[in-house]
């Protein structure tokens, strides 16, 4: 990973966990022990997504800038149907509170968007290849 993933990365999730802990402290006084279990298990499947697919695209990016996008959208996609898959086969739970759950995961998954993005706006990257040569200018 470059030292602007790692950035982006902790900047996510360093915010994100903090919130699912308040998500946890907040569904154990609302709804007891299996409220605080929803949120943690909540708060452990967006970090674990998220984290998979910064790490995911990040090594895209040192293979291709095309890359990049196709791991983007792969990664997008894989989180959406294992969600998914993990909310059916999950959803009629009495182990946790599913509204917990579900309440934490949209939080967190809001925080880890909305300081990536804080994130990826702070970094200062460039967007051309300063040493790239024009084609058809010759060596002048």
């Amino acid at each position: 990973m470059q030292a602007n993933d790692v950035r982006v990365l902790k900047s996510a999730a360093i915010p994100t966990f903090a919130v699912g802990l308040v998500a946890v402290i907040v569904a154990l006084l609302v709804a007891g022990g299996k409220g605080a279990l929803g949120a943690g298990i909540g708060t452990l499947l967006v970090g674990v997504f998220f984290s998979v697919s910064v790490v995911a695209v990040s090594y895209a990016a040192r293979v291709s800038p095309q890359m990049m996008a196709i791991a983007a959208m792969v990664s997008y996609l894989v989180k959406v149907v294992a969600i998914m898959i993990v909310l059916s086969v999950f959803g009629d739970t009495t182990a946790w509170n599913p509204k917990a759950f579900a309440w934490t995961v949209v939080i967190c998954t809001l925080v880890w968007t909305a300081f990536e993005v804080r994130a990826f706006i702070k970094t200062k990257m460039l967007y051309v290849d300063p040493e790239a040569k024009v084609p058809g200018q010759g060596d002048s």
